[in-house]
């Protein structure tokens, strides 16, 4: 396995709707576990294809960083089903290092997707499961996080990032 780079908005890869995966074959199968090795290494809990430079319609995700082995899950051409209720807390993006703020999701989700081999499955989750399918569902559509909060937080975190530039913090 090889960690991947994980790409820094506002790569265009991020803001450009990935294509559905066809082939389920080894080469997916090693993109999957290089992305599973890549965000256990950046201590994340879900990373997508667009975010180290595949624009292709997947992710990983564990929203137990790594204790509890069946949380371990991959959604290949992951759809949104069916959304309930109102959380807002706050999030951050491997992609945007060192930006968190709060973003109003859904509750549960309820998100259909194939595993590694093709398989359709119904994935029902609650608070930080639901949270992380609709932040990854977001990558793969083309949707960064910043889209979720008002015009003025959005030039907050642009100007923030810029800063974080001019000292060689964001690159």
């Amino acid at each position: 396995m090889a960690l991947l780079e994980i790409v820094k908005y506002p790569h265009a890869v991020l803001e450009t709707p990935g294509e559905p995966v066809v082939a389920f074959d080894a080469k997916l199968k090693r993109l999957v576990a290089d992305m599973f090795e890549t965000m256990y290494a950046a201590r994340g809990v879900g990373l997508a294809a667009p975010q180290v430079g595949v624009s292709r319609r997947l992710f990983v995700m564990d929203c137990s960083g790594g204790q509890d082995p069946k949380q371990r899950v991959v959604l290949i051409n992951p759809m949104v089903m069916r959304v309930e209720g109102s959380q807002t807390g706050d999030e951050g993006c491997l992609s945007f290092p060192g930006i968190f703020f709060p973003v109003e999701r859904s509750l549960r989700a309820v998100v259909t997707a194939q595993d590694g081999r093709g398989e359709r499955f119904e994935l029902d989750g609650m608070e930080l499961t639901a949270r992380c399918m609709l932040h990854e569902t977001d990558h793969c559509d083309g949707i960064v996080f910043i889209n979720h909060t008002t015009p003025l937080k959005r030039q907050m975190v642009k100007r923030k990032m810029r800063r974080l530039g001019k000292q060689n913090k964001w690159v």
